[in-house]
């Protein structure tokens, strides 16, 4: 997990930890304890869409190209 002021910049856990409640635990304390208000996450990752927004985010914008200019639809986040 990485947080630069109050975004969520990276939030990577390895596929066998998946569905443990590790995200979820991590999400939380950089919450509570950072203060995450907001995230980007690509749009043609549903499964971190939907984790996401199962945590309270919800899709403030998007863009057609990512931070670094290239073509993947990124979307903007924020805590509800």
């Amino acid at each position: 997990m990485g947080i630069d002021g109050r975004k969520l910049e990276m939030l990577f856990l390895a596929p066998e930890e998946r569905d443990r409640g590790l995200g979820r635990m991590l999400l939380e304390y950089g919450i509570t304890e950072y203060g995450v208000k907001e995230l980007t996450v690509n749009e043609q990752n549903p499964q971190a869409k939907g984790f996401y927004e199962h945590m309270g985010f919800r899709v403030r914008e998007r863009s057609e190209i990512d931070e670094q200019g290239n073509p993947y639809p990124i979307l903007f986040m924020e805590l509800q």
